[in-house]
């Protein structure tokens, strides 16, 4: 592999020096050492000189720094008051954290990121968003209002080695609410939506109705569908089927206000450790349960996509931004009419926006809010816009046609060295193994524990069925065989797994308990469960162990 250094131009001397920087500029994403660093040094050097330029962050987002590349993966929990935010932490990391308060009134009213830290502690907002280290310096943009109301928790919590959680303020119905926050809740929630690896919507069983600002919310949300799971929470108070009913109420609702194709993916649930109230759906909500925990537990393996597919959507926007400021720009009269040309194009900003489309074939899914940006377009002196300047575009639409090619590479390259990076501790540990873990002792593991095969006790009626099929020297042939098992109706390549598994000597026969075992799996996968991989130890047939 070649050494950081030793991929300069193969021209040596300095009078051929701008071949070598040349050749080092096409080599460079080869030179980086993880991709965070990759991806740092691209934003600085090919796309931040696009964003300053067009003065992009006044208008959409503001500046990544380092620590948005560093940072660990964050889980950002949004939702009304009392759907259990706080205590789905709490439930997460099995520990109370520092400014925790949980109730059944609107208690969270500050935004709250619980990270790790070597002691017990709280950091409040102001000292937070001046520290480097953290992924929260351009928060201070939404002033004292808000920074007065966020802060970090910090706690030695193994949970905590792998991931960082926002706790949000409960989302209130009412005028009211969205007045006396003193700043702009959609706009933050948006900030932390780029910069987090999901966000979780979390809602209550028993009360369904999505607030005017939760609408808003989950709007201010858009772009970022790749990132929303949903918890449909306390799902344990209420019976089997009023939960159909409130399940099917609640994709309803999110139908009309995520707009996308797909269906968004909803875990039903009770994310809490108390004694369930109705137990009638245990087996759905451990399975749930199971499915969240897995995909939170792939966030820091895949962290490093998800920034590098975060600075992609970012210099899509960056380039059309470029598009509509030089598009306005060269509107604009030299001298006089400046405001009622202004007032203008303001108002015709969605013919611009078809213009841009059709000009330079761009999705109209890349363009910003028609609303928002005739907003901002009021308060900008569109005399001090600058006018296109493709080498500026030209040099992203080269780091997202080879650069980012390269960088995908090293992405893979790094989740192969770390396929065991997982968030671990907390609520992570408490199914992992043992008798308590997902599925232990049902279907396939039915049995685990005994000393006795658990296909022993059903045997008698496979061996009738045996021997009718005609065996010779005690064993069946897979044509006989195949015979009695298609009657299953269960498909070719599923009974093609269960002879795999039966046929444990693999010599193209099944002896009984072979044949016992095929019907034992065939069992199995009717009543529903999954197939294993490879066969158990407690599976294997008795007279098949001695020669293990």
């Amino acid at each position: 592999m070649e050494q950081p250094g030793t991929a300069a131009s193969p021209v040596p001397g300095s009078m051929f020096s701008w071949v070598s920087k040349d050749a080092r500029r096409k080599k460079e994403p080869e030179l980086f050492q993880t991709v965070s660093e990759g991806l740092r040094q691209l934003y600085a050097q090919k796309l931040l000189p696009l964003e300053e330029h067009y003065r992009f962050h006044e208008f959409h987002s503001p500046a990544l720094e380092d620590a948005d590349f560093d940072n660990k993966p964050m889980v950002l929990l949004v939702g009304q008051y009392s759907t259990g935010k706080t205590t789905f932490i709490r439930h997460l990391i099995e520990q109370d954290f520092p400014g925790m308060r949980i109730g059944p009134e609107p208690t969270t009213d500050s935004f709250i990121a619980v990270m790790h830290g070597p002691t017990e502690g709280v950091v409040p907002g102001n000292a937070l968003v001046v520290d480097p280290r953290r992924p929260f310096r351009k928060l201070n943009a939404f002033g004292n209002a808000f920074l007065n109301r966020f802060m970090c928790a910090q706690l030695p919590n193994p949970v905590l080695d792998s991931i960082s959680i926002i706790d949000t303020p409960g989302i209130l119905s009412g005028e009211k609410q969205r007045i006396s926050r003193g700043y702009d809740f959609a706009a933050v929630l948006e900030w932390f939506a780029e910069r987090v690896d999901r966000i979780i919507l979390l809602f209550d069983a028993h009360k369904l109705d999505i607030s005017d600002e939760f609408s808003e919310v989950i709007k201010a949300l858009k772009n970022h569908e790749d990132k929303i799971r949903v918890v449909l929470n306390k799902a344990d108070q209420i019976e089997t089927q009023q939960l159909m009913r409130v399940y099917g109420a609640l994709m309803w609702s999110l139908g009309k206000i995520i707009n996308t194709p797909e269906v968004v993916r909803v875990y039903i649930g009770s994310f809490w450790s108390h004694p369930l109230l109705i137990p009638d759906n245990r087996k759905l909500f451990e399975a749930e349960e199971q499915d969240l925990f897995k995909d939170i537990q792939s966030l820091p393996r895949n962290a490093a996509l998800r920034k590098l597919n975060d600075l992609i959507k970012r210099a899509r926007l960056a380039k059309v931004h470029a598009y509509i400021i030089s598009s306005l720009k060269k509107e604009m009269p030299n001298v006089f009419g400046k405001e009622s040309k202004k007032k203008e194009l303001v108002n015709n900003l969605g013919e611009i926006y078809q213009k841009i489309e059709r000009e330079h074939q761009i999705s109209p899914g890349d363009f910003p809010s028609l609303r928002k940006m005739q907003e901002l377009l009021q308060t900008q002196d569109f005399s001090k816009f600058q006018a296109l300047k493709p080498k500026l575009l030209d040099t992203v639409d080269d780091m997202l046609a080879n650069d980012i090619a390269r960088l995908m590479v090293m992405v893979r390259q790094e989740e192969s060295l770390m396929p065991s990076q997982a968030v671990k501790g907390g609520a992570f540990e408490g199914t992992m193994n043992g008798p308590f873990g997902h599925g232990y002792g049902e279907g396939a593991g039915e049995g685990i524990d005994d000393v006795e095969w658990v296909v022993g006790k059903d045997k008698p009626t496979y061996d009738e069925i045996f021997y009718t099929l005609s065996p010779v020297n005690g064993k069946i042939t897979g044509a006989n065989a195949k015979k009695e098992m298609v009657k299953s109706k269960l498909p070719n390549t599923v009974l093609g797994k269960i002879w795999k598994l039966a046929d444990v000597d693999k010599d193209g026969l099944l002896d009984d308990e072979e044949f016992a075992l095929a019907n034992h799996l065939i069992k199995v996968k009717l009543e529903g469960h999954e197939l294993p991989a490879d066969l158990p130890p407690h599976l294997i047939p008795p007279s098949k162990r001695r020669h293990e």
